[in-house]
């Protein structure tokens, strides 16, 4: 029974440790919000001071346009993939468990884009760091929720409104493809995050006041 119970405690505390180092790892990496960088350090012109004042990839199209709008979408693309890379390459080796790995950074990377540490807890609302972690979590998934982001906001042109759907729709997704109660968990938490950031967005759609997206930026 001692013997039973150290080899248990033995593997425990490391796989904690591990989850933390990792979960550590993704925020920082979120924290690298592309629209603030951009924005704050090259144009000096901090995103937040304009628009919706959300440090997000629309808001920064809509204010400044041009070819930097492809760096912030750059930028958070590849730390939203290293994240990834880092859960599935930790879980995987150590517990054999890469998705529930995949979806663990992933989550932690989009409370590190929502909530930067360093650039005072203000962030963006994480809809394309999720959408990455869909897409490498499994292809299904990444067809059902960016299917229906991509369909919702091509017709109603409310990017808002497909991001609520693809915030809701991704545990359902992961549940249907991968047939996990612990991922779809975990799917949730990633999709709270992000109807909680659109919860603005989600009042002015009730009240008929929210703002049509457009390939013409403001002047």
């Amino acid at each position: 029974m001692e013997a039973s119970g150290s080899i248990y405690q033995f593997s425990l505390l490391p796989a904690i440790g591990l989850g933390a180092l990792t979960a550590l790892a993704a925020y920082l990496l979120g924290c690298f919000n592309g629209a603030v960088i951009v924005s704050k350090y090259i144009l000096k012109d901090d995103i937040r001071t304009h628009g919706s004042g959300n440090a997000g990839l629309t808001n920064f199209y809509r204010t400044f346009g041009g070819a930097l709008t492809f760096v912030v979408i750059l930028t958070d693309v590849l730390k939203a993939v290293f994240a990834v890379l880092i859960g599935m390459a930790v879980f995987g080796h150590f517990m054999g468990e890469p998705a529930f790995g995949k979806l663990f950074a992933g989550l932690f990377c989009m409370i590190g884009h929502m909530f930067p540490c360093m650039f005072h807890f203000k962030g963006g609302k994480g809809v394309l760091s999720g959408g990455i972690v869909a897409i490498m979590l499994d292809w299904r998934v990444a067809l059902i929720v960016w299917g229906g982001f991509v369909l919702l906001a091509s017709l109603t042109r409310f990017v808002s409104l497909g991001s609520v759907f693809a915030g809701a729709a991704l545990p359902f997704a992961t549940y249907f493809v991968m047939h996990s109660p612990v991922l779809a968990f975990l799917a949730a938490c990633c999709g709270a995050l992000l109807i909680w950031g659109h919860r603005a967005n989600i009042r002015r759609l009730l009240r008929g006041e929210e703002s049509k997206f457009s390939f013409h930026r403001k002047q």
